[in-house]
């Protein structure tokens, strides 16, 4: 067994150990705690969309618990302001009585933080994250300080209700790795959470992970191969996003205004190396591009006002460009998907 895999066994079994403390307090919603997993094993931030009362925070906590990682909670409102997230410089006057500035950092400097309600900020504040997300660095009063890895924001935010809220701009979601659709739990889960909740049984979880062993596993995780026709496939599905672009649907053509960055391909591809290591295999396969696909694509497609005045769905797009786009290019078809069967050789 090669170096490699041994550490891809190590990821199976830590994967596991944080599910099930996870699942400990945190009843159903498996798809949605193994996206944020891949994520996390990946090195990107997630966010998570869903009516109040599913669990969002609490699927925060509960992992934030399960890690040795230092773990901070941002409520954000209209009146937060961005040295609130990033810290700010004070001054301190040390035994002699002389002063100095010095920086005080904010809620930011953690390894785990949840931007909770991320969408009630103004654009202003919610600014203040990009730096973090995309750099791990955070800039104030002419200095810039690194952030501790691994680091990974975990936001939320309500669908439904819009009165107060400020939508996400386009360059700020973009620096989320996934965007995570929280569903309603089924019948049998909410009799679950009735027992849990209401019962005289407490549930406590144990910390079974560390930074450092994080750190390893995403290292490892660089290493699956993607071969270039499996690549070059999501990059297809990519492109097919872009209405302008010749891989488009007819459903891309006629709702979708601007297409995913390509931000999106690379999340695609991170994601697909993760479960192709929970699944202990070296390379990756088209179904881990497909199961990846949706949650890395559809908070990067903006539609048209044609296709919001018609409620269509960026999910029913992305399943669209899944059917449509083939796994490997026809014979005669170049990357750009025009036919070449008539050029000079």
């Amino acid at each position: 067994m090669s170096d490699l895999e041994k550490d891809l066994v190590a990821l199976q079994s830590d994967f596991k150990k944080v599910r099930e403390e996870v699942g400990k307090i945190l009843v159903g919603q498996d798809e949605v705690v193994e996206t944020v997993l891949i994520s996390l094993f990946s090195g990107g931030h997630c966010l998570l969309e869903g009516v109040p009362g599913l669990g969002k925070t609490l699927l925060v906590r509960t992992l934030s618990d399960c890690l040795d990682l230092d773990y901070s909670r941002i409520q954000f409102t209209p009146d937060l302001m961005p040295a609130d997230i990033t810290g700010t410089r004070i001054v301190v006057e040390d035994e002699k009585g002389r002063k100095s500035f010095e920086f005080q950092p904010g809620p930011i400097f953690a390894q785990i933080v949840l931007a909770d309600e991320v969408n009630r900020a103004t654009p202003k504040t919610q600014s203040a994250l990009l730096e973090a997300m995309q750099e791990s660095e955070v800039t104030a009063g002419g200095e810039t300080h690194t952030l501790e890895q691994p680091f990974i924001v975990l936001a939320t935010q309500n669908p439904l209700e819009m009165d107060g809220t400020y939508p996400l701009p386009e360059a700020q979601l973009d620096r989320f790795l996934f965007k995570i659709q929280v569903p309603f739990p089924k019948r049998e889960e909410l009799n679950e959470v009735l027992v849990r909740t209401t019962g005289s049984k407490s549930h406590e979880v144990q910390s079974v992970l560390t930074g450092a062993e994080i750190l390893k596993h995403r290292s490892a995780i660089r290493m699956i191969e993607a071969a270039p026709h499996v690549q070059d496939y999501a990059v297809r599905l990519l492109l097919a996003t872009h209405p302008s672009s010749p891989m488009a649907t007819e459903q891309v053509k006629r709702w979708v205004r601007f297409g995913a960055s390509p931000r999106g391909v690379q999340s695609i591809l991170l994601g697909a190396k993760v479960r192709a290591a929970l699944a202990g295999r070296l390379h990756l396969g088209f179904d881990d591009i497909r199961k990846t696909a949706p949650a890395a694509l559809r908070h990067r497609i903006l539609l048209g006002f044609e296709g919001e005045a018609e409620g269509i769905s960026v999910d029913n797009i992305v399943t669209d460009i899944l059917e449509s786009t083939p796994e490997l290019l026809e014979a005669g078809l170049d990357n750009s998907g025009l036919d070449n069967s008539g050029l000079d050789k």
